[in-house]
């Protein structure tokens, strides 16, 4: 809502990211310079397909590529797997993913470690990444608790 009450207007691709970042990548959420710069770049990607000859199927696929692009791997989902099978016990799985956003800045440093792309999670320095982040949870369960 804007500040008299009135509606936020957004196009399909700003709701589209928006409910993505939402789920995905809740630290980004609130950009919305980079909600609407890269809604707009999707629109133009999917007009562009549509003028060049694609069919709407192309050009919607297109114009997701350039929307969702770098944003396939989520540090925040990955916290929420780990949390999900190596702190269950410890973890209600519909608590994973406040505790998730809660760690998500004590984690930093490990995640700045692998080369972040969007097949990253398909790699075989994810399973290193994985195991880094299980015991940097575990010690920061250990000095703060859950």
């Amino acid at each position: 809502m804007k500040q008299n009450n009135e509606p936020i207007e957004m196009s399909y691709y700003e709701l589209s990211l928006l409910l993505f970042l939402k789920e995905s990548h809740p630290d980004k959420a609130n950009d919305t310079a980079f909600i609407e710069a890269r809604a707009n770049l999707a629109a133009e990607t999917y007009e562009k397909a549509l003028l060049n000859g694609y069919v709407q199927f192309q050009a919607e696929e297109m114009a997701n590529e350039v929307l969702f692009c770098g944003l396939h791997f989520s540090r925040h989902d990955t916290i929420i797997n780990v949390l999900w099978n190596e702190f269950s016990e410890e973890v209600p799985q519909g608590d994973a993913p406040k505790v998730a956003i809660r760690l998500l800045p004590h984690l930093k440093d490990v995640f700045e470690k692998y080369p972040l792309s969007d097949d990253f999670a398909y790699t075989t320095e994810y399973e290193q990444l994985y195991t880094e982040l299980t015991g940097a949870i575990l010690i920061y369960f250990e000095e703060y608790g859950i």
